[in-house]
């Protein structure tokens, strides 16, 4: 069976820290963000079939900037290649960095989702396998509050069977305040959750 979006390929373009630092040709954008060590990293490796192109550190808080990706899609066979920009965040909620670092992120992370206006919807990753913590639900509420579209991503699937992973996102939805949000349980080593998601970009991001 045919894969309706293919990834024909994916390079990093930049890392930055302020809007200057921006790539200077924009396309249209998801951003990824969620708590330090949600498996940010692997699933943008597993999305893009490409081991290392996002670093995977096991140590939280190692992502630090705003790491922009492009990324090729081929749609439903098609000829052409639509170029497409992802948007890999740092992860909050990491308790040993610096109080000062974190001001810091939350400014230029704010900067990036309240100015940028090729961003399209952002991915808010979640441990399947914990509830929401208070930065989660303050994330959530954030970016519904700034009518900032948001697919909430459920990583780490493949650490529990599927009865507790349907149990884990009916209590995700509870906790997040949504009886009816769509949860997209993701599983990286096995690229489950791969092909929704790509999905998903297609019909958000392709102009």
């Amino acid at each position: 069976m045919q894969e309706s979006v293919v990834v024909t390929k994916a390079v990093y373009l930049a890392s930055a820290v302020r809007k200057d630092q921006y790539p200077e040709v924009r396309r249209p954008e998801v951003a990824f963000i969620g708590r330090s060590n949600v498996g940010k990293s692997s699933l943008i490796n597993s999305l893009t079939r490409i081991r290392q192109l996002a670093r995977v550190s096991s140590k939280p808080g190692k992502t630090q900037t705003i790491n922009f990706y492009e990324l090729l899609l081929r749609i439903d066979g098609g000829e052409e290649r639509h170029p497409v920009h992802i948007v890999d965040l740092p992860g909050y909620g990491y308790a040993k960095a610096a109080r000062d670092s974190r001001k810091i992120w939350a400014k230029f992370i704010e900067e990036y989702f309240l100015t940028s206006e090729y961003l399209r919807f952002v991915c808010l990753l979640l441990d399947i396998r914990h509830l929401p913590m208070e930065s989660d639900r303050n994330m959530f509420s954030w970016l519904i509050a700034h009518d900032i579209p948001v697919l909430v991503v459920a990583t780490k699937a493949d650490k529990i069977g599927k009865n507790a992973c349907r149990a884990q996102i009916a209590a995700m939805r509870r906790a997040l305040g949504v009886p009816e949000l769509t949860i997209l349980p993701y599983a990286s080593p096995k690229n489950e959750g791969r092909s929704e998601l790509l999905d998903v970009m297609k019909d958000n991001l392709i102009e």
